[in-house]
């Protein structure tokens, strides 16, 4: 019997003792004299079993029927168990559901679907106690912060190392984007960067953590100058005008780790039941549909309307953000050295007119290993010069070259040294008798300079 049932189980037994008129009963009840007598006459009849609801114990009208039970919990225990092959992890409730309409044309309720699995010991749901952490609210704009993070799984589930997930998700809406990468390095962060902008526009703000790719220690002059050291992706970021915004805790930065929880358990299995085998496939695969389907579920609407994305600067070249770049000096031979490879300057006028031997070149290297030597003009224009890689035969006879013409120079003789007053030639300082000896010497050495300059004066040379 329900709460419900029992209180009136009570009352009814007062009204039977003549301790409560059906009049109070009705009061007590909340219901209606009539409704509470025909509540009485069942009392009368049946006892406690007349207040308790006919339909207990009974086949609901609108239930599945035992077919569609059985058919539901043989897909679910056949596909989606964890059992496939002996590997993976069982489908939950929800995704059980999706894959049961999309797959086999089962429309089911995700509650009805749950209670089914729980009944045949096919989902349990364990929650770990967590430490609580009060969440931050979401940015307002769409574009005012992204969170971008890499996330490490078996994506494949091939067991293989270096399976790399690096997603970017928007704070404001929870739109998601991403790519498979070896690892999370420059060249990963740039590549999903860059996808982010062609779909969506340049945000405001990256939201990353303490990681080598966007932060690094400065070096000792660049602490003694005051200057910020910046790495090359925060590099890129500055060209673009992304402020980059370092979280200090992985729980600082949740909505993207959450994001990682539900890839981890969503899309490790559709690429199982796709058949996916192959990081190009499942880049292809996230591109035109995983994407899409994940945004239209999960993300939600702005708190306000105005997307704080910006169009990229007609004035920027790709090329020119998404680099690695170097200073380097140009010898007096016009090489420059550069990830152990001479590159020969062609001096040429153009060469000449905006850079010198001595000077400081930039060297741009793309993702593709293309390089370019690029100088800046008194207008600050970037020039791109012409250059030869030399071959290490060429290099070995240029060394030759050097080491003969410096084996022919005659020998300087180094000059002698005198040792400073008050210090022997070993640099060692002179007692006082020394000091005395070495001024009587000294004064001696002028009185027979300054006689032999007479001597001289008054008996000069024959002409």
């Amino acid at each position: 019997m329900s709460t419900r049932e029992m209180k009136r189980w009570a009352v009814m037994r007062r009204v039977r003792d003549r301790a409560l008129s059906l009049g109070d009963a009705a009061v007590l009840l909340d219901l209606s004299y009539r409704q509470v007598r025909r509540i009485y006459q069942r009392f009368r009849a049946r006892g406690h079993k007349g207040l308790v609801h006919g339909q207990v114990g009974r086949r609901s009208n609108h239930a599945h029927p035992p077919a569609v039970r059985a058919r539901a919990v043989a897909l679910i225990t056949e596909h989606f168990s964890g059992t496939v092959r002996g590997r993976g992890q069982r489908f939950g409730p929800t995704l059980a559901t999706e894959h049961l309409t999309e797959e086999f044309g089962l429309v089911l309720p995700v509650p009805t679907v749950r209670r089914w699995m729980v009944a045949e010991h096919l989902w349990t749901r364990v929650r770990k106690s967590k430490v609580a952490h009060r969440r931050r609210a979401r940015r307002a704009h769409f574009g005012e912060l992204v969170q971008l993070d890499g996330s490490f799984h078996d994506w494949l589930e091939t067991g293989a190392v270096g399976q790399c997930l690096l997603t970017m998700i928007d704070d404001a809406t929870g739109k998601t984007l991403g790519t498979f990468t070896g690892e999370e390095t420059t060249w990963g962060a740039a590549e999903v960067l860059q996808r982010w902008i062609a779909t969506y526009g340049v945000p405001q703000a990256l939201y990353v953590d303490a990681k080598s790719v966007f932060v690094r220690q400065g070096t000792s002059l660049e602490l003694a100058a005051g200057i910020a050291p910046v790495t090359q992706f925060g590099r890129m970021c500055a060209k673009l005008g992304i402020r980059l915004i370092v979280a200090k805790t992985p729980e600082a930065k949740g909505r993207v780790e959450r994001v990682h929880g539900t890839n981890q358990d969503r899309l490790v299995k559709k690429l199982r039941r796709r058949g996916i085998t192959t990081y190009a496939a499942a880049n292809a695969y996230l591109e035109t549909a995983y994407w899409a389907a994940h945004n239209a579920r999960f993300a939600v609407a702005p708190l306000e309307a105005a997307d704080f994305h910006l169009p990229l600067d007609r004035r920027l070249h790709l090329t020119d953000v998404f680099c690695l770049e170097a200073q380097r000096v140009v010898g007096n031979d016009w090489v420059v050295r550069y990830d152990n490879r001479a590159l020969q300057l062609q001096p040429t006028a153009r060469a000449k007119r905006f850079t010198a031997p001595k000077a400081r070149i930039l060297v741009r290297e793309s993702v593709t290993g293309e390089i370019r030597l690029m100088a800046r003009s008194m207008a600050g224009d970037e020039q791109c010069l012409a250059w030869v890689e030399l071959s290490p035969a060429t290099q070995a006879a240029r060394a030759t070259e050097r080491a003969a013409a410096r084996a022919a120079l005659p020998p300087v003789r180094p000059p002698r040294l005198t040792p400073p007053a008050g210090y022997t030639r070993a640099g060692k300082p002179l007692s006082a008798n020394q000091m005395a000896a070495r001024e009587r010497w000294n004064q001696a050495v002028r009185d027979h300079v300054q006689r032999k300059a007479r001597r001289a004066a008054a008996h000069p040379a024959p002409r």
